[in-house]
């Protein structure tokens, strides 16, 4: 008889470990917990930080989901990979989330994606744009454009609007995103008739740029495509500079964050490249509500600030379709988002994670980001402008 109830408890108890660990433990409880990773710390730090800034502002103009409080978990990936892997690790097994934000940048997504994909976790990332990120998985969106887009539209900005036609390109091989980027924009600028007349490497962290720069000064190049994150691009751009290379320098949407100017100063002045968002571009309802409130608590409002808080309303808005907690149903639900109107525009997210949306071409001039136009993917009307203001 003993042994007959020790079996049934043990049944019981097998019972219990086998179902999805979120759905689970969030069941009967009257909170959401939703993982966050982000690079808190380490090279690209400023990117997280701006993320996680936006994603509780989120929360505070959102802070219940299905009538439940939402709960924060932030891990700091270090803005390493393995840092990533750990972090996520820890979300699913140890937090028991019911769906994770994060990260930044390609490279630790794309480290943290497989773990939540196993679990059955759903991940949005705010700004992860290489293809591999959401490739070959079920569990993984984002609501950043992705990179063959914004390399295809620098290659065009630079041959169609800047009559560009000799190209030289230095590129960070420690970052997948900076490979890929520059891969895209080079194919493309070749298919236009340009020509690369120089391809040098670098790798994060690098201060001396002196040695690619020499190089591609002997080639004679007229625009300088440099798909890096900011440290390295605002680096890269004074010791241009220095060693007189003054020719336009466009970069991706890993440049556009403040601290490339507080790096660069004036020697980043003139620096274009295709970005997320630009206030002067936004005009959905939430960006209407978002961005002033956001300017009157922060001061200023980033793009990794809007992106973040937008990866967290898509999330909610699916949580709320979803009508449920579990993976499978959040999953569902954000492979089935239409023409959401977040703050940094309208986007469609489909089967295959990725986000159909625009971007914009910014350029920095007197010390700040100014909009210089909106580009949209193809079959996409755009926006509608900005109604004017009415004369009294």
């Amino acid at each position: 008889m003993k042994m007959r109830h020790l079996v049934v408890a043990l049944l019981v108890l097998g019972l219990a470990v086998s179902m999805p660990a979120p759905a689970f433990a969030q069941a009967k409880s009257e909170t959401i917990k939703i993982g966050v990773f982000l690079p808190m710390t380490g090279g690209v730090a400023a990117y997280g930080q701006g993320s996680w800034q936006g994603i509780q502002f989120a929360r505070e103009m959102k802070p219940t989901i299905l009538g439940k409080k939402v709960e924060l978990v932030l891990v700091d990936d270090k803005s390493d990979k393995i840092e990533a892997a750990n972090a996520v690790t820890r979300l699913v097994e140890k937090e028991k989330v019911v769906a994770i934000i994060g990260s930044s940048i390609s490279g630790n997504t794309m480290a943290g994606g497989p773990i939540a994909e196993k679990a059955g976790v759903p991940v949005v990332s705010p700004t992860a744009t290489n293809p591999l990120v959401t490739q070959g998985k079920k569990y993984i969106f984002r609501v950043c454009f992705i990179d063959p887009f914004q390399g295809e539209m620098a290659a065009k900005y630079a041959y169609e609007t800047l009559k560009k036609r000799r190209a030289a390109l230095i590129i960070d091989k420690a970052q997948d995103y900076c490979v890929g980027l520059a891969d895209f924009f080079e194919k493309n600028f070749t298919k236009l008739g340009g020509q690369i007349v120089a391809k040098t490497y670098c790798q994060t962290g690098d201060k001396d740029f002196t040695a690619q720069i020499s190089a591609i000064k002997a080639k004679n190049p007229d625009v300088l495509y440099m798909p890096n994150y900011y440290t390295e691009v605002a680096l890269a751009m004074k010791q241009a500079k220095d060693l007189g290379l003054n020719i336009p320098v466009l970069s991706g949407d890993g440049a556009q964050d403040k601290a490339l100017i507080d790096i660069g100063k004036q020697y980043v002045e003139g620096l274009m490249f295709t970005g997320h968002f630009e206030k002067e571009a936004a005009n959905t309802p939430l960006a209407k509500k978002f961005i002033p409130a956001y300017e009157k608590k922060y001061g200023k409002v980033g793009t990794f600030d809007v992106m973040g808080a937008d990866a967290y309303f898509v999330l909610a808005d699916a949580i709320e379709r979803a009508k449920s907690t579990e993976g499978a149903k959040i999953r569902a639900a954000l492979a089935n988002t239409k023409n959401f109107k977040g703050i940094s525009g309208t986007m469609t997210i489909g089967e295959d994670g990725n986000a159909i949306k625009s971007l914009v071409i910014v350029q920095v001039r007197g010390g700040d980001f100014r909009y210089v136009a909106t580009v949209e993917p193809a079959g996409v009307a755009p926006e509608p402008k900005k109604a004017a203001p009415k004369k009294k």
